[in-house]
C-alpha cells in the first residue's frame, strides 16, 4: 500500500526564497560563508530548435520526476523545487545535464549532498562526483523566476489571471529541468501550492483531496486559509512534453464515465474513467455542447484501438497560444475555441491523442505523423460510427483538399526539420491521415484493425518509429509493406491523375488509360483502388492496381457504361485533373 504524505519544501529553499518571487534569488553559499546572488541566464534560448546530436541524452535515464510549485494570482513568477530519480548506464565522461533556461537556480543536490553546477546554453550542467558510478541517484533542483515561455501565466480571455503549461516540442525547459525530449519517458508528480479560488489540474490521478497550504516557498502557515494544495500523480511514464499543469477559476463538470472495464488504471472503484470539462465560468454553456460527446469518444476508441491508457480525462480550457494540445489526461483547448466555437471535431482529435501520441509516442520529432496523422485519421474515424459514413468522408474529403493545397507537397512526411515547430504541417497532420487511410483500403478493416490494435498494445507506454509501425501492420497483414511506407511517408507528393475514357466495341471493353502526371521529383505512385461502371442493369466494381506513369486498363461489359467512377469511395489521395 503506498503512503501519501504531506510534501513540504525543505528548510534550504524557504530561507533562499522566503525574499520573494524574483527571478533573481538570494541562495545560501553551500559553504556557509554569506549568501550569493545567482542571475537567470541573460538571453533567452530560442524555443523549438532540435537537439544537433542523438541520442539526446547517452547513458542517462529519468525514471520519476517530483516537482513541487509555489503559483500566486497575480504575479507572473513562480517558486519550484525538482526532485528527479535518474538512472546511469554507464558513468558519464561529462556533467549530468538537464534542460533548464531562463530561471535562477538556487541549489542543486546530488542525493541530498549539494554540488557545483552551472546553468547556461539552455542546460543545467550538473559535477558529478569523482566517485559516482553506474546505478539510480537522486536530483534536487530548488529554482525559481519569470518563465520566458512554457509555463504562460497570463490574463485569460475574461480578465482573470490563470497559470498553464504549454510544453510542445522541448519548451518544459522554460519552466521545469527535464529531459525535454519524447524519448525520455517517466512518471511525474505535481505538488501545486496555489490560491484557494483556483481549481488545480494537473496529470494523473488526485493523490488526495486538495488541502489548505502548510507552510512553503511563500513563508505559509498552517493558519494560512486563502491557499490551497493540489498534488497529482502519475503512474506509467508520459514524455516531457506532457507534463503540465493548468490553475483558475474553473467550473468543473462530469460529462460521464468511460471505457468501463477497459481502463486498467482506472481510480473509481467501477473501473471505469471520469470524463470531466474545467472551463471558465462565462463559457460554461458552450463547453457542455462542445465536451458533450466526449466520454462516448473514449469509450469508442477504447473499442476501437485498446484500452484506455490512463486514470481520468480532464478536457481544460486554457489561456495559452496556441490551439489544443493532447496533454495526459488533462487535455488543454484554445480559451476562444471552447468559449466560441462547439464544433467538437478538435475533441475528438485529441481524445484520440491520449493512445497515440502520448501511451505511444514518437521517439523522434521527425516520425511526428505517428502522433499528429493517427489523431487526425482516428479522430475523423469517430463521426463514421457516430454520424455516418458520408460524414467521414467528407472529413476525410477536407484533409484531402487542404493537403494538396498546402506548400508542403513537394517534402516527405519523415523528415528531419531544425525548427521543430515547421513540423507541424500538413503533411503530419492531413497526409498522415491519409496514409492511414489508404492502408485500412489496401488491407481491409479485420486487418488493419487488428494490426492497428497489434501494435498499440506492444508498444504502450513506450517510444516508437515509423519502422516499429510498419513492421505491426506487415505481421498483422503476412505482406511486405516496404514499398507502401517508402512511397507515401519517405518520398513527396501524391499522385495526379489523367484519366481518358473510351468504350471499345468491337471487344465489349471499357478502356480507361490513367496517366500519372506529377512532377519527376515526385515518385510513380503504385495503388490499388476501384473502377465502378454504372450500366442499364445495375453497377459494376472491378479492382485495379496502377504502378506506371501509363496504365491502360481493359474491363469487359456487355454494353457502353453510362458513367464510369475511378476510386469512388475515395480510398487514394490524389488529385484527378478534368479530361
Amino acid at each position: 500500500m503506498r503512503t501519501v504524505e504531506t510534501p513540504l519544501l525543505g528548510t534550504g529553499l524557504i530561507v533562499g526564497l522566503i525574499v520573494g518571487l524574483s527571478s533573481s534569488l538570494l541562495v545560501a553559499d553551500p559553504l556557509g560563508s554569506q549568501e550569493t546572488e545567482v542571475a537567470q541566464e541573460p538571453e533567452p534560448i530560442e524555443a523549438g530548435l532540435a537537439p544537433t546530436t542523438l541520442p539526446y541524452s547517452p547513458g542517462l535515464d529519468v525514471l520519476h520526476y517530483d516537482f513541487e510549485l509555489a503559483l500566486s494570482q497575480d504575479e507572473e513568477t513562480f517558486l519550484g523545487r525538482a526532485r528527479i530519480r535518474l538512472a546511469l548506464a554507464e558513468p558519464l565522461p561529462e556533467a549530468i545535464a538537464l534542460d533548464l533556461t531562463g530561471l535562477a537556480v538556487d541549489a542543486v543536490r546530488l542525493d541530498g549532498r549539494d554540488v557545483e553546477f552551472e546553468l547556461s546554453d539552455g542546460q543545467l550542467r550538473i559535477a558529478q562526483p569523482p566517485e559516482r558510478r553506474a546505478g539510480e541517484f537522486t536530483l534536487e533542483v530548488l529554482y525559481g523566476g519569470t518563465p520566458d515561455d512554457g509555463l504562460i501565466l497570463r490574463n485569460n480571455l475574461h480578465g482573470r489571471f490563470a497559470v498553464f503549461a504549454d510544453n510542445w516540442p522541448n519548451r518544459t525547459r522554460f519552466w521545469l529541468p527535464t529531459v525535454d525530449h519524447p524519448s525520455d519517458k517517466a512518471t511525474v508528480r505535481f505538488t501545486i501550492h496555489a490560491p484557494e479560488v483556483w481549481e488545480v489540474v494537473a496529470n494523473g490521478s488526485l493523490a488526495q483531496e486538495p488541502f489548505p497550504t502548510r507552510r512553503n516557498a511563500l513563508g505559509e502557515t498552517p493558519g494560512g486559509a486563502d491557499r490551497m494544495t493540489w498534488i497529482w500523480d502519475t503512474v506509467v511514464p508520459i514524455s516531457p512534453y506532457n507534463m503540465v499543469v493548468g490553475a483558475a477559476e474553473f467550473v468543473v463538470d462530469i460529462v460521464g464515465t468511460a471505457a468501463c472495464g477497459r481502463a486498467p488504471l482506472a481510480s473509481r472503484s467501477d473501473g471505469c474513467i471520469e470524463v470531466t470539462y474545467w472551463v471558465f465560468e462565462p463559457d460554461v454553456q458552450n463547453a457542455s455542447t462542445k465536451f458533450a460527446r466526449a466520454d462516448e469518444m473514449v469509450d469508442f476508441f477504447s473499442r476501437t484501438i485498446g484500452p484506455f491508457p490512463f486514470s481520468k480525462l480532464a478536457n481544460v480550457q486554457s489561456a495559452t497560444p496556441f490551439g489544443g494540445m493532447e496533454n495526459a489526461t488533462a487535455i488543454f483547448y484554445s480559451e476562444q475555441g471552447v468559449a466560441t466555437n462547439p464544433d467538437d471535431g478538435v475533441v475528438s482529435h485529441e481524445i484520440a491523442h491520449q493512445w497515440f501520441g502520448d501511451a505511444v509516442t514518437e521517439a523522434r520529432w521527425s516520425h511526428l505523423w505517428l502522433s499528429e496523422g493517427f489523431a487526425t485519421y482516428f479522430g475523423n474515424l469517430f463521426f463514421e460510427q457516430a454520424v455516418g459514413v458520408d460524414d467521414f468522408r467528407a472529413r476525410m474529403e477536407e484533409d484531402r483538399q487542404i493537403y494538396i493545397r498546402s506548400p508542403v507537397t513537394g517534402q516527405p512526411v519523415v523528415r528531419e526539420e531544425q525548427r521543430l515547430f515547421d513540423l507541424l504541417n500538413r503533411n503530419n497532420y492531413e497526409k498522415g491521415g491519409w496514409v492511414l487511410h489508404m492502408l485500412r483500403g489496401l488491407l481491409g478493416d479485420d486487418v488493419f484493425f487488428a494490426g492497428i490494435q497489434d501494435y498499440y498494445i506492444r508498444y504502450v507506454h513506450q517510444i516508437v518509429l515509423t519502422e516499429d509501425f510498419q513492421t505491426a501492420m506487415e505481421e498483422a497483414s503476412g505482406q511486405d509493406l516496404d514499398w507502401f511506407f517508402s512511397q507515401w511517408l519517405l518520398e513527396p507528393g501524391y499522385p495526379i491523375l489523367q484519366i481518358a475514357q473510351e468504350w471499345d466495341e468491337a471487344a465489349s471493353e471499357v478502356v480507361l488509360t490513367v496517366q500519372q502526371v506529377q512532377v519527376g521529383e515526385w515518385p510513380t505512385f503504385r495503388f490499388q483502388t476501384e473502377v465502378e461502371i454504372e450500366l442499364s442493369g445495375g453497377t459494376t466494381r472491378t479492382s485495379v492496381e496502377i504502378s506506371d506513369r501509363t496504365s491502360v486498363i481493359r474491363i469487359g461489359a456487355a454494353e457502353s457504361p453510362s458513367a464510369v467512377h475511378f476510386d469512388p469511395d475515395g480510398w487514394v489521395l490524389k488529385e484527378t485533373l478534368d479530361p
